[in-house]
């Protein structure tokens, strides 16, 4: 995938003559104090073909190998982080393939990522996991070794490769999503129809594992997911269509919504695909409001020299945050639709809660108060969702707290399969509880039965697992 150079710093050394192409790492722009070269071709998808020369040597504290046995962490159940945070720290950036790695690292088990892809009607690929040590932190290394020639694809292939495979629906659904924003952002930059845009030679299959692995494993543990302003690059790269800058074009595109910094570097930091995966599925947050309880470390191939080629991501209950804020804005010219709109975009990116209120402005002309509960960390970037989605000029910020009943997020056994329930409990008085209504909607279009009737027999299955948990404590 897009201007990823490769550096094989683990056990996999070995060389290809044909184009390469990899999204499992950050391409360096130039050519710096690096001790070989990679004289390859990576692909970009609609035919960036980044030609880059990676002289690596090894920064202090960093090695390829941890020297004595690996302790592995324990994999985590499915659906481990249903109801809970799953939280991307990346002050190194990210690409496909340190997604991946981090989350095998935090237990989600290395069948899981196989399974999903060798369900795919591709060849030619090997799947390799291997462990870094990079500032004494033992990390994840996930690496995929392609061989002999590959066709070039494009998103409309691509597309119905993932549609006809026999995927889980979950895991599909997020995969398409993931590449439907690559390919529109592709399309954006070259100003080309959707479904012309290609994935040139390898780097189709790479970023096929990448996205449809990384869909297997966030479906696979569940939970919110939220990523930390990400560290952009600066310099420009080598591509087939002429020198582009960084952060690439269309890495930009996908990183829509998601707040970004200087990383101060001439480092390609985030790569397209990983950037892909966290626009389709991640919101921004500063440090979220939670308890961490897991922890995983993925590695980048590159060796930087300032700080750890390294992305974080930890697993944590949510805790109840004093630390919120109320946004608002007036409104005399926003009709029912926007209205709508705009309530919508504001929870998903992260409102607490979002809602519209009638009121009179000035010389009696009816209008309408916009208002979000979000946590502070979020305020800035859900300040810029009502600037950008209605017709506001300011947005007021008024601090606020609130006291929580204590709940978590259980799946519950049904006939139709598990589904997420929400179990409020505290010194409140009786348990509420309340099916995932969106799950419950799908199940009952999908069998074609009443969704009163679904929502009856899992409140029922659910009001059994609340009150055996209630003896138990």
């Amino acid at each position: 995938m897009p201007h990823e150079g490769h550096s094989h710093d683990d056990d996999h050394v070995h060389s290809h003559d044909h184009a390469h192409s990899h999204d499992h790492d950050h391409t360096h722009p130039h050519d710096h104090d690096h001790a070989h070269s990679h004289d390859r071709d990576h692909t970009h998808p609609h035919g960036h073909d980044h030609a880059h020369s990676h002289d690596q040597t090894h920064a202090p504290g960093e090695h390829h190998h941890h020297h004595g046995e690996v302790v592995r962490r324990p994999d985590l159940a499915r659906g481990a982080a249903v109801g809970k945070t799953l939280y991307f720290d990346a002050p190194s950036g990210l690409a496909g393939d340190m997604t991946i790695a981090s989350l095998v690292d935090l237990g989600v088990p290395e069948t899981v990522i196989a399974e999903a892809v060798s369900k795919l009607p591709i060849t030619g690929y090997a799947l390799r996991f291997g462990t870094r040590v990079r500032s004494g932190i033992v990390a994840t290394l996930f690496d995929v070794e392609v061989e002999g020639g590959q066709p070039e694809r494009t998103y409309r292939e691509v597309r119905s490769l993932i549609e006809s495979a026999d995927l889980d629906s979950a895991i599909k659904a997020r995969a398409l999503a993931t590449f439907r924003l690559l390919a529109e952002s592709e399309a954006k930059v070259h100003r080309a129809p959707i479904d012309d845009v290609h994935f040139h030679e390898v780097g189709a299959v790479d970023a096929l594992v990448d996205i449809v692995g990384s869909a297997a494993a966030l479906g696979y543990l569940g939970g919110d997911v939220f990523v930390s302003p990400l560290p952009l690059g600066r310099g420009y790269v080598k591509a087939r269509h002429g020198t582009l800058p960084l952060p690439a074009p269309a890495t930009v595109e996908c990183l829509r919504g998601l707040a970004t910094y200087d990383g101060g570097k001439a480092f390609e930091f985030v790569t397209p695909t990983g950037a892909a995966i966290m626009g389709a599925h991640a919101r921004s947050s500063e440090w979220p409001s939670f308890a961490p309880e897991t922890t995983g470390f993925g590695s980048g191939h590159m060796n930087l020299d300032d700080r750890p080629n390294l992305l974080r991501v930890i697993l944590g209950t949510k805790t109840a945050s004093s630390e919120l804020e109320i946004l608002e804005a007036n409104l005399d010219d926003a009709t029912g639709e926007l209205l709508a709109h705009a309530i919508e975009q504001l929870l998903d990116a992260g409102a607490l809660d979002a809602w519209a209120t009638p009121i009179t402005m000035k010389k009696g002309r009816p209008a309408t108060t916009l208002s979000a509960l979000v946590e502070k960390s979020a305020a800035v970037n859900l300040a810029s969702v009502m600037l950008c989605e209605t017709t506001t000029l300011g947005v007021r910020r008024i601090d606020a707290n609130r006291i929580e009943r204590p709940r978590e997020t259980v799946l519950v056994a049904t006939p139709y399969g598990d589904v997420p329930v929400k179990i409020a409990r505290g010194p409140f008085g009786p348990p509420q509880i309340k099916p995932e209504f969106e799950i419950c909607k799908k199940i009952a279009r999908e069998r074609g039965i009443p969704l009163r009737e679904v929502l009856r027999i899992v409140m029922a299955s659910a009001e059994s697992v609340a009150k055996a948990s209630l003896r138990s404590q």
